[in-house]
């Protein structure tokens, strides 16, 4: 293990890090979800949206737990709390809902990572941020809610 950290910043940055994944699955089980069940005359670039965020949602879970693994952890399996249907508006103001938490957690895990001198997750994590914030405001836009 190269990573310079010591034992108790270990564990809890592999337990942010699973803490993220779950969230992470959690989203691709709902905007896949989404994805199938949307529907109404808006709906095709909106469950094209869902997809292709879900997609990306897949990519951060990897990279999270191929982190935890080089850390010396283990990856969770179990997603965290999923929202299903409604109205396609709903459907939107609810993924909008898990980017926002999303963007709040990684915000306090970079600093928690900044804190304990472990850089590399830090920048892991703020790559995934920059694509959460990205997320969020194709929702927002969505909903139709201008900055």
């Amino acid at each position: 293990m190269a990573t310079k950290l010591n034992d108790d910043a270990r564990k809890k940055i592999i337990d942010a890090l699973n803490e993220a994944r779950a969230a992470e699955l959690a989203a691709i089980i709902q905007y896949m979800g989404h994805h199938y069940e949307g529907e109404g005359i808006e709906s095709p670039p909106i469950l094209e949206l869902f997809k292709k965020t879900a997609v990306d949602e897949m990519k951060h879970a990897e990279s999270l737990a191929e982190r935890i693994v080089y850390l010396g952890g283990v990856p969770v399996y179990k997603p965290g709390t999923v929202s299903r249907g409604g109205e396609l508006k709903e459907m939107i103001a609810q993924d909008l809902g898990l980017e926002n938490g999303a963007i709040e957690r990684y915000r306090k895990y970079i600093k928690l990572c900044d804190e304990a001198g472990d850089s590399t997750t830090r920048l892991l994590l703020e790559q995934i941020l920059m694509q959460e914030e990205g997320h969020a405001d194709a929702f927002e836009t969505a909903l139709g809610r201008g900055k």
